[in-house]
């Protein structure tokens, strides 16, 4: 029998509808997006100017392989919440914050391991230093309360954003004034190390629920590992894809050019990260309590959900594809101008990324992790090879290429596991496919000569 306490999150407030919290929710994950965005743009402005870009590129290869060994050892803590019927049980959440800790310090334990060899394998000997540091964030990530998560689960992220606000701009000063005293990488160590702590600090002090414990509950221990063993080889996956190139480039290119690259990266890749933002929390909930599959109500809802977001993705990645080279020119300095040209390219990749970027979360909602593994590991292998190719062949312009290739060659993919639940809407994909094919090849096109200057060493 498991303990209830009156700390547990609250239930959804009485009279109000999937949809209107939907509705809010959403227009919360878009705050904290947009808002944190902005910040993180200032703090990028503030810190190019006071740190190399070699810094920059040391610090993708390090933060690259941290999720990496976060996203090696996730077991869907996060989903297993959402999604299962425990979810607000108080020895269910209680047991999921132990594991969580216990993983934290496992994932530092393999950065020690690693750093070294990495470190040669790169030819970056301050990586040997730099990673064993920045790694010791996990431990204190491990300790984060499940109220985050509990908060998701009932589509009540009002107070939850402000903190996740509040935590962003703790941590850019932080990294600021690190950076202005050391004017090295390690500011970007400490930043995040610090930052870090200070997240523990007000997600512990602000955020209302459960009062995490120590406690192993052998079968919520059982449920969370059923449920999260196919999420840990789909997270697997999803580092490849996700991380991949970083990777990849870190022996193609040096580690000025990787800098200006992340810089490219962190301006397109904008529209990947909104969406990904609004699903995560937004979908998994709405699939949960409305599946779909079950009446063409269920499915209308999903379907206009889908087609706001889409559109919202769409345009987003129009403006960064046809803003791209003045705004590199107009936010850095000259070291940094052929991010313009990268960001026009990645930009229009990504008008093809967000188009099914909804429909995976009908597979966790569901509790089809199997499902989800299934598709994720397809994904990988033929985004990694095509971009692996690329690369070792023809250097960057490759790698985009293969990257532009991989998200045509993947959508079969993730139309099975829509159709798996019900949840494809070929309508949508038609008219958003035909759309971001004319803006990719428009902007291409008007931003030709930015875009081969940055694919030339």
């Amino acid at each position: 029998m498991s303990r209830q306490d009156g700390s547990a999150a609250a239930a959804p407030a009485p009279g109000k509808s999937i949809a209107s919290r939907a509705l809010g929710s959403g227009a919360w994950s878009m705050a904290n997006f947009g808002l944190g965005q902005i910040m993180r743009l200032g703090s990028n402005l503030v810190l190019t100017r006071i740190l190399s870009p070699d810094d920059f590129g040391l610090m993708a290869l390090v933060t690259s392989f941290l999720i990496g060994l976060t996203m090696f050892s996730d077991m869907g803590f996060g989903p297993s919440i959402m999604q299962s019927k425990r979810g607000d049980d108080p020895d269910f959440l209680d047991t999921i914050w132990t594991l969580k800790i216990i993983r934290g310090f496992l994932i530092f334990g393999a950065a020690m391991l690693m750093a070294w060899p990495l470190a040669v394998f790169y030819d970056a000997p301050l990586f040997g230093w730099v990673f064993p540091v920045a790694a010791s964030s996990m431990i204190v990530g491990g300790f984060f309360p499940t109220r985050i998560d509990t908060a998701a689960r009932h589509l009540q992220l009002g107070r939850l954003t402000v903190i996740e606000l509040c935590n962003q701009l703790v941590g850019i000063l932080l990294t600021i004034a690190a950076a202005l005293i050391l004017q090295s990488v390690w500011a970007l160590v400490w930043g995040n190390v610090l930052g870090a702590f200070a997240q523990l600090l007000m997600f512990r002090l602000f955020l209302p629920g459960h009062r995490n414990r120590l406690r192993m509950e052998p079968e919520a221990r059982a449920e969370v590992m059923k449920f999260g063993k196919w999420i840990f080889f789909s997270t697997i996956c999803g580092f490849l894809l996700f991380q991949g190139d970083r990777i990849i480039l870190g022996r193609v290119l040096s580690l000025n050019q990787l800098g200006i690259y992340n810089i490219g990266l962190f301006l397109a890749t904008v529209p990947a990260m909104l969406g990904s933002a609004i699903a995560g929390r937004l979908f998994i909930p709405i699939y949960r309590q409305h599946p779909p599959a079950e009446s063409a109500g269920n499915a209308r809802i999903l379907a206009r959900t889908r087609a706001g977001l889409t559109a919202l993705l769409l345009v987003v990645a129009v403006v960064l594809a046809w803003a791209g080279p003045p705004l590199v020119e107009l936010l850095y300095d000259p070291r940094y101008a052929a991010a313009g040209g990268i960001l026009v390219a990645i930009a229009c990749i990504q008008m093809l990324q967000v188009i099914p970027i909804s429909y995976e979360q009908a597979a966790l909602a569901a509790g089809d992790s199997r499902g989800f593994f299934v598709m994720q590991s397809s994904r990988a292998a033929i985004y990694f090879a095509l971009v692996a190719s690329g690369a070792v062949l023809y250097g960057l312009p490759g790698l985009l290429i293969g990257q532009a290739l991989s998200q045509v060659l993947c959508y079969p993919v993730t139309v099975w596991i829509a159709r798996r639940h019900g949840s494809w809407d070929p309508r949508h994909d038609l008219i958003a496919g035909v759309v971001a094919l004319v803006a990719a090849a428009t902007a291409l096109s008007g931003h030709r000569d930015a875009v081969l200057a940055a694919m030339t060493p």
